[in-house]
C-alpha cells in the first residue's frame, strides 16, 4: 500500500497548464500527474476531450488500463500509435498526439480511477488546446557552388510566418557532410532570444567575424562565410523554427522547416602567376611621342600576396618596384626620371605601369616585365618568377622644316543650340595646296578624361574618317580647308561638345604620294569650349517645420513649388544632427531614374531597410523612416536636382535645398534600471577590453531590448559604434571598427561591449543606451516603452613599452652613468675639502687658533 504521508492525504490530479497553442501537423505532449493518493504505486490514467461543438459531451480517447476505452473516432489512431500514453513514473504520464489535426482542438481531461479507501480530493483536471495553422515557411534556392579556397560564400534564406499569436523565430545554418545518416554540423544560429550561437567547429571563426549571420529586412537571413576551407564542403541548408511561450513560462517550438540544400565544393588554392604586358596605343611611335606599358599580374587573392616587378629593355634592367612599392631606377635612367621624362607607378597590387614621355631612338626595342612573388615583403627568396612575353616598340625619326599650327576660336563660351567654329592656322614656307596634307581633330570631353581622343581625320585625298568614340559630332560637324588653315564648324552645340580641342597636321613631300612616314607633323595648342545649359526655374519649399513622435513610422516631406514640365528630379536626403558643430550626413539619393544610393553612415542593410525615399505625387517626395528611435532625432532636409533630356542625354540644370524638418522623440515616463557607475579602465595596445553595460532587473513581459554603444569624441559629439536592434539584427555604423567589436551577451541583461586589439585612437569615454520596445501584433509598429543609458567608462590606452625603467634598461650608456653616479659625487666632495685646506695653508701669518676660528665661521665649509 502506497502512503505518501503519515496523515490522511487528499488525492490531487494536476495537468499541464493551458491554454496551449500548437500548429496543425505537429507532435504534441500533455503531462498529467497525481499525488496524495493511497493504493498501488502505479496509478492508471484516462484521457478524454470535450469538443467546442459539444462542450458538455465527453469523448474518450485513450486509457492505460482499458484497451476498449477509446471512442470510434480515435480507435484507429490509438491502435496505430498515432495517439499513445508514455509513463514517466508510477504517478506521472505524457499523452502523445502525432500529426495534430484541426479536429483535435478542445478541452482535454486527465482522469485517475480511485484506488483509495474512500473518495477524498480531486480525480481529474482539465486543460485547453487550440490547433492553429502552420504558417511558417523557409526557402532557399538550391545551388551547386565551386569556390577556390579563401573565397567567400553568401547564402540567403527567406523565412516568414503569419501566426496571429505572439511567437518568436530561430534561424540556423547547418552543414551535412558525407552520405547516409550523418549528423549535421551547426554553423551559426540566431536563437529565439536574438542571440547568435556558433556551432563548436565554427566558434573561433565566428569570434574572428569570418562567419556571420545577418538579418536583412523582415524576412531575409544571410549567412556569410569568409575564407572558405575544404572542411566547409558539403550540403548547406537553413532551418527555421517557430516558438511560443506557454502559460507556465516555458518556450515550445511549435513548427520547424528546412530549406533545400546548396552543394559547396572547395578547390585548394594554387600558386599560378600569369603575367601579361600591354601597350597603350600603337607599337610604332614617332620621336617625341609617349609610350605607356602596363604589366598585369593575374593572381587570385592578390591583395594578400607580395610581388616584385622588374622592367627590362632589350633584356637590360630599367627599373624595379619592390614588394613595399619602393621604386628603384637603374643608374642610366635616374637623370631622365628626375626630369620627369620617365615614370613607373603601381596603381594596384596587380597592375604596374611604365611611362616614357618624349621617346627617342634609344627607347626602341623589346620591353619585358619580370614578376617575382615573395613569401613576405622582406624575404629575399622568391616563391615563383614569371617573365612575360615582350613587346617590340619602334621609334621613327621626324623630318620637320618649320611646320607650325595654331588653333583659335571666335568664342570660348556658347549657349546650348548655338553654333561655333574652330580654325587650325598652319604657318610654313608653303601653302597647303602645294603639298599633300592631312589633319586630325582631337577632343577631350569635360570633365576631362586622361588624354585627348581622336575625333575625325581628313586624309590628303579628302577622305573623312570619324571615330566611333564620339558619336555626338557626326551630323553636326562640317569640315573645310583653305590655303593656310583647316576649319571645324559645329552647329547646334550640345553639352557633349564641351571640352578641349586640338588639331594635328601632317605633310608629305611635294609630288610624292602620301605613303609611309610624313615629312613633318605638328600639333596645335589646345582651345577650351564651354557650352552653357538652359537656365533652371526650379523652386523648392524652404519653410522649416517640426515633428514629434513616440515611436513607429514617420515621414518627412520635400515639396517642389515650381519646375519645368519636362524635367526629371534627383532627390538627396540629409540629416543634420542636433549637435552644435555637427555636419550634414547623406542618408540616401534617388537619381532621376529612381536608382537609390545610400550614404556611408546609412549603407548597412539595417539602415537601408529603415530609410526609404518615395515620390508620392508629381511634386512631393517623402523620406519614410521605419521603426524610428531616439537616435533618429535631428534636422532633415532634401536637395532637389533638376535634370533635362537634351537630344543626346540627361543634363543637370540646377538644384534647390528645402527647409529643415526637426524630428523630436517624445520620451516615455518609464525608465529602465541600469548600472550608472562610472568606470575607468586601462588597456595596453593590442589587448582586449570589455566595457560594462548591464540591466538591473528584468524587462517587462513581451518586450524586446535594443542597445546602442557610443564613443564621446574630443569635440564632444557622440559617435555610434554598434547598434543591436529590437529584432536581433546588429548594425555597425563605422564598418572599419566592425571586426574589433563584439556583443557576446553571456546573459539576457548583459550588453557589455568587447573591444579587441586596442589601438591608441580608442582612448576616450564610452557609454551605452538601452531601449525597451513592444509590438502589439505583427501588423503594428514597435512602440518605445522605456529607455536609459549607462554610466561612462573612461578607457585609457597604454603603449606597448611605457615605463621609464624599461627605457633605461634598454639604454646601456644611460645605465652605466647611473651606476657610477655615487662614485663621481664622492670624488667631487673630496676635491672641495682639499681646495679649502690649501687655501688656508697659504696664510703664513697668524696663529693656528685664528686659522681654526676662521675655518669654523665659514658657512660654505660647514655645508661641505
Amino acid at each position: 500500500m502506497h502512503v505518501p504521508s503519515a496523515t490522511a492525504a487528499q488525492r490531487q490530479v494536476t495537468v499541464q497548464q493551458g491554454p496551449l497553442y500548437r500548429t496543425e501537423g505537429s507532435h504534441i505532449t500533455l503531462w498529467c500527474k497525481v499525488s496524495g493518493y493511497q493504493g498501488p504505486a502505479e496509478q492508471n490514467f484516462q484521457w478524454s476531450i470535450y469538443l467546442p461543438s459539444a462542450p458538455e459531451r465527453e469523448v474518450q480517447i485513450v486509457s492505460t488500463v482499458d484497451p476498449s476505452f477509446p471512442y470510434a473516432i480515435y480507435t484507429q489512431r490509438v491502435r496505430g500509435r498515432g495517439i499513445f500514453v508514455e509513463r514517466l513514473q508510477g504517478d506521472a504520464v505524457l499523452l502523445h498526439i502525432a500529426e495534430l489535426q484541426e479536429r483535435d482542438a478542445g478541452q482535454y481531461e486527465c482522469h485517475t480511477p480511485n484506488t483509495d479507501a474512500k473518495f477524498l480530493g480531486t480525480y481529474s483536471a482539465k486543460t485547453n488546446l487550440s490547433v492553429i495553422p502552420d504558417t511558417l515557411s523557409a526557402s532557399m534556392a538550391p545551388q551547386a557552388l565551386t569556390l577556390m579556397e579563401g573565397d567567400a560564400v553568401e547564402l540567403t534564406c527567406e523565412v516568414s510566418k503569419s501566426t496571429a499569436q505572439h511567437t518568436h523565430l530561430s534561424v540556423g545554418w547547418y552543414l551535412l557532410q558525407g552520405a547516409g545518416e550523418h549528423r549535421a554540423q551547426e554553423i551559426l544560429t540566431l536563437s529565439k532570444d536574438f542571440i547568435l550561437k556558433p556551432g563548436p567547429s565554427y566558434e573561433q571563426r565566428f569570434l574572428e567575424r569570418d562567419v556571420q549571420l545577418n538579418k536583412v529586412g523582415n524576412t531575409t537571413y544571410k549567412l556569410i562565410i569568409r575564407g572558405v576551407k575544404p572542411s566547409d564542403q558539403g550540403q548547406l541548408y537553413c532551418e527555421a523554427a517557430e516558438w511560443i511561450e506557454d502559460p507556465d513560462g516555458t518556450w515550445k517550438d511549435i513548427s520547424s522547416k528546412q530549406t533545400q540544400r546548396t552543394s559547396l565544393a572547395v578547390v585548394s588554392q594554387g600558386r599560378d602567376l600569369p603575367v601579361d604586358i600591354t601597350a597603350a596605343g600603337e607599337h610604332s611611335l614617332a620621336e617625341g611621342d609617349t609610350l605607356q606599358l602596363s604589366c598585369v599580374v593575374g593572381a587570385p587573392k592578390s591583395s594578400s600576396r607580395h610581388f616584385e616587378v622588374t622592367w627590362l629593355l632589350n633584356e637590360r634592367e630599367v627599373a624595379r618596384v619592390d614588394p613595399h612599392g619602393v621604386l628603384i631606377w637603374e643608374e642610366e635612367y635616374q637623370e631622365r626620371a628626375k626630369l620627369g621624362q620617365l615614370r613607373a607607378s603601381k596603381p594596384s597590387n596587380t597592375v604596374y605601369v611604365l611611362t616614357i614621355y618624349e621617346v627617342g631612338l634609344k627607347d626602341k626595342g623589346s620591353y619585358q616585365c619580370s614578376v617575382s612573388e615573395m613569401k613576405a615583403p622582406g624575404d629575399l627568396h622568391s616563391i615563383q618568377t614569371n617573365v612575360s612575353s615582350g613587346i617590340q616598340v619602334n621609334v621613327n625619326p621626324t623630318a620637320g622644316f618649320g611646320l607650325l599650327a595654331t588653333l583659335r576660336s571666335r568664342t570660348a563660351t556658347v549657349s546650348y543650340g548655338q553654333s561655333f567654329e574652330l580654325f587650325c592656322q598652319v604657318d610654313a614656307s608653303y601653302t597647303l595646296e602645294e603639298v599633300p596634307a592631312s589633319v586630325k581633330w582631337l577632343f577631350q570631353p569635360s570633365p576631362h578624361t586622361d588624354s585627348l581622343q581622336e575625333l575625325v581625320q581628313v586624309s590628303p585625298s579628302g577622305t573623312v574618317v570619324w571615330r566611333t568614340a564620339q558619336p555626338h559630332f557626326q551630323g553636326k560637324a562640317q569640315l573645310a580647308k583653305t590655303d593656310t588653315s583647316f576649319k571645324l564648324h559645329i552647329h547646334s552645340a550640345l553639352p557633349a561638345h564641351q571640352g578641349m580641342y586640338q588639331c594635328e597636321v601632317q605633310v608629305w613631300r611635294r609630288n610624292i604620294l602620301p605613303l609611309g612616314q610624313p615629312a613633318a607633323s605638328t600639333s596645335s595648342n589646345a582651345v577650351g569650349i564651354r557650352v552653357v545649359l538652359p537656365e533652371s526655374k526650379l523652386q523648392v519649399a524652404t519653410k522649416d517645420s517640426s515633428v514629434e513622435i513616440a515611436g513607429g513610422n514617420t515621414a518627412i516631406e520635400c515639396r517642389i513649388v515650381f519646375a519645368q514640365n519636362n524635367s526629371q528630379f534627383a532627390v538627396t536626403w540629409y540629416l543634420l544632427p542636433l549637435l552644435a558643430d555637427a555636419k550634414p550626413l547623406q542618408i540616401t539619393r534617388a537619381s532621376y531614374s529612381s536608382v537609390l544610393e545610400y550614404g556611408s553612415e546609412f549603407s548597412s542593410p539595417a539602415q537601408k531597410s529603415r530609410f526609404l525615399s518615395q515620390r508620392v505625387s508629381s511634386n512631393i517626395f517623402q523620406l519614410q523612416i521605419l521603426s524610428a528611435s531616439p537616435r533618429d532625432e535631428g534636422r532633415y532636409y532634401c536637395v532637389v536636382e533638376e535634370w533635362l533630356w537634351l537630344v543626346d542625354g540627361w543634363y543637370k540644370l540646377g538644384e534647390g535645398t528645402s527647409g529643415r524638418t526637426t524630428l523630436k522623440f517624445r520620451l516615455p515616463e518609464h525608465q529602465l534600471q541600469m548600472e550608472k557607475t562610472n568606470h575607468s579602465i586601462s588597456a595596453r595596445e593590442g589587448e582586449e577590453v570589455t566595457l560594462p553595460c548591464r540591466l538591473q532587473g528584468a524587462l517587462q513581459a513581451h518586450t524586446h531590448p535594443s542597445a546602442t554603444w557610443f564613443q564621446v569624441r574630443s569635440s564632444g559629439s557622440d559617435s555610434a559604434l554598434l547598434i543591436l536592434h529590437q529584432d536581433g539584427t546588429v548594425e555597425y555604423p563605422q564598418e572599419r571598427l566592425a571586426p574589433r567589436l563584439f556583443l557576446r551577451r553571456p546573459s539576457a541583461g548583459d550588453f557589455s561591449l568587447t573591444l579587441s586589439s586596442v589601438e591608441r585612437g580608442d582612448a576616450g569615454a564610452y557609454y551605452c543606451q538601452l531601449q525597451e520596445w513592444q509590438k502589439e501584433s505583427e501588423e503594428k509598429d514597435w512602440d518605445l516603452r522605456a529607455l536609459a543609458h549607462s554610466g561612462y567608462t573612461q578607457l585609457t590606452t597604454i603603449p606597448p613599452e611605457s615605463t621609464v625603467l624599461s627605457r633605461i634598461c634598454s639604454s646601456p650608456p644611460l645605465l652605466n652613468f647611473i651606476l657610477y653616479l655615487p662614485l663621481v659625487l664622492i670624488l667631487l666632495l673630496a676635491l672641495a675639502v682639499f681646495c679649502w685646506y690649501c687655501k688656508f695653508r697659504k696664510k703664513k701669518k697668524g696663529n693656528i687658533t685664528e686659522w681654526m676660528l676662521e675655518l669654523e665661521g665659514n658657512e660654505e665649509v660647514k655645508k661641505t
